[in-house]
């Protein structure tokens, strides 16, 4: 109370000082009268009155004693009444009306903090029992390899279609192109087809020019352009499937345009679908060629380990269904038309057609054991809007299938159960929802409030258990977890504005953004670290969000660490510093357009 009646007297001094000294002066003038000032002629022809040094005395005096009056009487009637009652008043409020409400979004949210953690748990503990069990794939399904007879010839593998779809990729095209055309398979039972969206006219010449280059060595490549970019990437597969030649392809392997595989990457994942004919498509696991670039690909690679290795592996080995990654992945052609085919109605394209080839019956396999390498977004811009795009679109497809996937007739209870619970509802909406409510608005909140508490297996064990089950698979990044854990908090701001633009299917709802790459620019860290930042750029990298909730969190953590309620302090004060850090666009790298 005595803090806020010194802030509250001198806030009252300052103000009352105009006003009294006006009214000093208005006193001073009437009991000497104007006899006692000078007059200046004027430009004006107006007279001025200066006043003697007899008025300025007695003015000087009299707002000496006006302002001893009046803050007398302000602190006497602030100490007795004001502060008293704006003090019970706080009080009142905070019992009645923000501690149930609080009280309720705390038991809301430490239910959803469980149903996250439990399922963690387990996802972490089907992956780790597939690791330990080595229940690799070629054990749960046939696989052999391809051989070729003298009879047969070539004849004795299936004709594959490689897509490669793109968008001024000025810097990665030509990696793409070359690793598709350097896979291994007889060269008359496979067609590379590069689906050039861009809308550059010198990138478009140039990737002409590269497939041109690589047909010249025999190599049956087709370069095709649309006049528009309806359904952006879904449109462009879809278009290319069109084709005479693509129709006569078994499978289609997909590969985005930074994207690298290896040559035996066919010879490895078609048998599976060669000889279990009930598997529509083989997912292998990415790896990232420029994860350490700086920090943010650090965190990034943890987040995309972790779902490959243990949301992608236990989906494959308890229901056969894992959201497809767009990538580095190789479909049956008849599986894509059954389904349906291609389609734009979401961000997610990927994710629609895996799940309605599930619902046909359709079984997803998942190899981990096979690679292809790939680039992260390295500047934080681009890795916005990729989040932007994979949240939203997964929460659209939710609000679009929930009820197709119930009615579905053909997928036993328990994997439709899996596939809306655990697939949708735990890890697209609650995910994002309860990671920034609860961690960057109840926290904080409650450390306002001390007529509410938390839980210690909420506030802490829940959190560490979580993270732990994500160290646990990748042990070379322990020592970044706690950078992990603060940027995946201010990410969650973003993530969960993305779910409840996909559930309520706003306005932007399909708003597409390709995420930008670097290519071979990785490599030169001269060219990223030593750029002179354009002003506009700067401008365009302050994220106002972000720093109003640190403005929030600074002042919950001020309170909190003043009145000694309890250690939240530290925590909060830790993540406004991080929204501090991403509010001013300081993560990830700038990149010469160059």
């Amino acid at each position: 109370m005595a803090q806020w009646r010194a802030v509250t007297l001198a806030m009252v001094v300052v103000v009352l000082c105009s006003s009294a000294a006006a009214a000093a002066y208005a006193a001073a003038g009437e009991s000497n009268g104007e006899s006692n000032g000078v007059y200046l002629g004027s430009l004006l022809d107006q007279p001025i009155l200066l006043p003697s040094s007899d008025l300025v005395a007695n003015a000087s005096r009299l707002l000496q004693q006006s302002i001893a009056r009046c803050v007398e009487s302000i602190y006497r009637s602030l100490d007795e009444v004001s502060l008293d009652r704006v003090g019970v008043i706080w009080r009142e409020v905070r019992s009645r009306a923000i501690a149930p409400v609080l009280s309720v979004a705390v038991a809301l949210c430490m239910v959803m903090s469980f149903m996250l953690v439990f399922e963690a748990a387990y996802m972490s503990a089907v992956s780790l029992g597939v690791k330990l069990l080595r229940r690799k794939p070629e054990k749960m399904y046939k696989w052999e390899p391809i051989e070729g007879d003298e009879e047969k010839g070539s004849l004795a593998f299936p004709m594959v279609l490689v897509q490669i779809p793109m968008y001024n990729e000025k810097e990665v095209y030509k990696l793409s192109i070359r690793a598709a055309c350097a896979l291994t398979w007889p060269p008359d039972r496979i067609i590379i087809q590069v689906l050039d969206d861009s809308t550059d006219p010198l990138i478009k010449d140039m990737v002409e020019l590269e497939c041109k280059a690589w047909a010249s060595k025999q190599i049956n490549i087709k370069y095709e352009v649309r006049s528009n970019r309806k359904g952006y990437k879904a449109g462009a597969l879809k278009k290319g499937m069109e084709h005479y030649y693509a129709q006569q392809c078994d499978f289609v392997a997909i590969f985005d345009a930074d994207f690298q595989p290896q040559s035996d990457f066919l010879m490895r994942t078609i048998p599976f679908l060669l000889h279990n004919p009930k598997i529509a498509l083989v997912q292998a696991r990415w790896e990232f060629v420029n994860y350490d670039v700086c920090l943010m690909t650090r965190i990034q690679k943890i987040s995309l380990d972790y779902h490959f290795k243990v949301e992608q592996e236990s989906g494959s080995s308890t229901y056969a269904f894992f959201g497809f990654n767009g990538t580095a992945g190789v479909w049956r052609m008849s599986a894509i038309n059954e389904a349906g085919g291609w389609k734009d109605r979401t961000t997610v394209e990927d994710m629609d057609l895996a799940v309605r080839a599930t619902l046909k019956g359709w079984k997803l396999l998942y190899d981990g054991d096979i690679t292809v390498k790939s680039e992260l977004p390295s500047t934080f811009k681009a890795y916005r809007h990729q989040q932007h795009r994979w949240t939203c679109g997964a929460a659209n497809l939710f609000r679009k299938m929930a009820w197709n996937i119930a009615i579905n007739k053909e997928v036993s209870l328990w994997k439709k159960l899996h596939v809306l619970y655990s697939f949708f509802f735990v890890r697209r909406v609650i995910a994002p929802l309860v990671t920034f409510t609860f961690y960057c608005i109840v926290i904080p909140i409650s450390s306002l409030v001390p007529e509410v508490s938390i839980p210690i297996w909420g506030l802490f064990y829940i959190p560490t258990a979580i993270t732990i089950l994500n160290a646990i698979r990748n042990p070379r990044s322990l020592h970044i977890m706690p950078f992990w854990i603060l940027f995946e908090n201010v990410m969650s701001m973003l993530r969960m504005k993305a779910a409840i633009v996909g559930v309520l299917e706003t306005a932007s709802v399909n708003e597409w953004v390709v995420t930008e790459k670097v290519g071979d620019n990785n490599d030169e860290k001269a060219d990223i670290t030593e750029i002179e930042p354009d002003p506009i750029e700067c401008k365009e990298r302050v994220y106002f969000p972000e720093l109003g909730l640190a403005v929030f969190l600074l002042l919950c953590a001020t309170y909190n660490l003043a009145y000694c309620i309890d250690y939240h302090y530290v925590y909060i004060y830790l993540q406004a510093t991080a929204f501090i850090i991403v509010g001013f666009g300081l993560v990830g790298t700038l990149v010469s357009n160059s």
